[in-house]
């Protein structure tokens, strides 16, 4: 019997995780292959092979020959191949669409940094702290106000926005930082949270632990 058509390599990481969660979400079969970051599994020829930049997750559509990287990309194809998480009405496509692309050029580089100067930063670096929690506040309050008149960020349906803004925020949550003042944020994280996908998903390969 052939075997599934989708081969996912990621770790446990915020970015690998929207994957897992969407995968899960979706029903679809894959074969993951866990790429042991700490291991210096990135860095090798056969996965450098299929991302050059040498960062987690990759998906491989082996049936269509289509190799992808870059979590926002493979979202958008998992989302067009299933016809799922994206809505086709023009209005909330093109919101979830926005909020997606906020997201990986925004929230998820904004949280990235955070994570490294509060939490793996050899040396403190005090002004580089101040920037990054500020900027990280900016954005969670930015997502507040996206939440206060709407069940998800792109309106009315669930989708690969909240996935992948919810990957990050399940991180900041492992490494202390608090965003339940942000009432509005914190709803939503705890219904997204509770998805049975949701807690298969964040638990592939391997359930992320703190600093």
């Amino acid at each position: 019997m052939q075997g599934p058509s989708f081969e996912l390599y990621t770790d446990s990481s915020p970015n690998g995780f929207k994957i897992t969660i969407a995968l899960e979400e979706l029903g679809l079969p894959y074969r993951l292959i866990h790429v042991n970051i700490d291991l210096g599994a990135h860095k090798q020829a056969d996965f450098l092979a299929l991302n050059p930049a040498g960062r987690i997750p990759v998906l491989v559509d082996r049936q269509a020959g289509i190799v992808l990287f870059e979590s926002a990309a493979i979202l958008l194809y998992l989302a067009q191949y299933s016809g799922q998480l994206l809505e086709q009405a023009a209005k909330p496509r093109w919101m979830a669409i926005t909020w997606l692309m906020h997201h990986s050029a925004s929230m998820g580089p904004l949280l990235g940094q955070r994570v490294h100067f509060d939490c793996f930063e050899a040396i403190p670096n005090p002004a580089a702290q101040k920037r990054y929690r500020t900027l990280t506040e900016d954005a969670f309050a930015l997502l507040d106000q996206q939440l206060a008149t709407r069940a998800w960020l792109a309106g009315e349906s669930y989708s690969i926005a909240d996935i992948a803004n919810f990957a990050w925020l399940h991180i900041a949550a492992i490494v202390g930082f608090d965003f339940s003042p942000y009432h509005h944020l914190n709803r939503w994280y705890r219904e997204v949270e509770k998805r049975p996908a949701v807690q298969r998903g964040i638990r592939l390969p391997a359930p992320a632990i703190g600093p």
